[in-house]
């Protein structure tokens, strides 16, 4: 059993980032970070999300009302990484063919053939604007565009490019004209992020330097064989058998038929979270852990990005809006109720855990 240990720790530690990797990785986060600063005033913390969402290569879902600046930020996203972008604004008469193109009959040299031709969601970052202003068939068809990174158009199977990221935006469904995500196109999110109003110094500080409310415009600071690196140093990120212990603690919480689930998850909450979600909680949380600049990651990345990634995947009872009860806020809940450790694991099993994780 030692020598297992010990043969587990050799290999983790071999492909352990370096201190020099990690402080290099900071600067250029730093450099796109500064310049989403420079594009959306006043809103830090966000954009820190946005990031984390981005290096764990995930989708994103940004939801809010109109005006406070989502399609910006998407916008001002694509400038800084310098990769192919498209914007597909949704719309009721929207149809899927819109979106992944279609097969249009041409003259060839052999005949008239069908030549399948490329729709907006052949880019690196799409932009899908108000998706939620679309039917629900045509938000489906970016299911499979989400999920695996390809289309299937009449049989044949077309790869998107690499890397490929779905940035939405999403009007409150309170809103006239919106139709409800499905389900399973919400679980395909990685991320879904509340956009809220700015301060009143921030307003002030856009009057007195946006005319118009014109963002500056920018140039690229992250090339794409940069990104590619960011990418592989976040996949490096050493999670702890402790933390993934956690991290699939807190999906199980989220079921109101499992063991020991807090009172309220058993009231209000329908359906808890898919695996998917456990799988999104490990790579946000390796890309949380190196933008603070550490090598593993610990349970308080796991507790920065688990609202965000597990809200939008609760499906709550109806009575749980007549009680106050948000998805925001039931995962929360959750997130507080959950202890880091385990205190139904043997002592000894934790200590050998704990050997293999030092």
């Amino acid at each position: 059993m030692a020598e297992d240990v010990d043969a587990s720790a050799n290999d983790r530690d071999q492909n352990l980032l370096s201190p020099d990797e990690v402080k290099a990785a900071r600067k250029t986060i730093r450099l796109l970070l500064d310049g989403l600063g420079t594009a959306i005033l006043g809103q830090q913390s966000l954009l820190e999300q946005v990031t984390i969402c981005l290096l764990s290569r995930g989708h994103l879902l940004l939801e809010g009302l109109p005006g406070l600046g989502k399609t910006e930020l998407v916008k001002a996203l694509s400038s800084l990484l310098g990769l192919e972008f498209r914007r597909v604004q949704f719309t009721p008469d929207l149809l899927p063919s819109d979106i992944v193109g279609s097969p249009i009959l041409q003259e060839m040299d052999q005949g008239r053939r069908l030549v399948f031709h490329k729709g907006p969601i052949f880019a690196n970052l799409v932009l899908a604007d108000e998706i939620n202003r679309a039917t629900p068939k045509t938000q489906s068809a970016l299911l499979e565009a989400m999920q695996e990174r390809r289309v299937t158009v009449l049989g044949e199977s077309h790869v998107l490019p690499n890397p490929f990221f779905v940035l939405a935006t999403q009007n409150p469904i309170e809103l006239e004209g919106t139709y409800p995500l499905p389900e399973a196109q919400l679980d395909r999110f990685t991320f879904k992020l509340i956009v809220t109003g700015v301060s009143t110094a921030t307003l002030e500080q856009i009057l007195n330097t946006r005319k118009h409310g014109e963002p500056p415009l920018l140039e690229s600071v992250v090339s794409a064989d940069a990104l590619g690196k960011l990418f592989e140093l976040v996949d490096r990120v050493h999670l702890p058998g402790a933390v993934a212990n956690f991290i699939a603690r807190l999906v199980t919480a989220t079921h109101p038929d499992a063991e020991s689930v807090d009172e309220h998850v058993q009231k209000f909450v329908r359906y808890g979270c898919s695996p998917r979600a456990a799988i999104a909680l490990g790579s946000t949380s390796r890309a949380a852990a190196l933008l603070a600049g550490k090598p593993n990651v610990g349970f308080e990345e796991v507790r920065r990005v688990a609202p965000s990634v597990m809200a939008h995947r609760l499906i709550l009872d109806y009575s749980a809006r007549l009680d106050g009860w948000t998805a925001e806020r039931m995962a929360r809940r959750i997130v507080d109720s959950v202890p880091d450790v385990d205190r139904d694991v043997p002592a000894d099993l934790r200590e050998r855990q704990a050997a293999v994780d030092s």
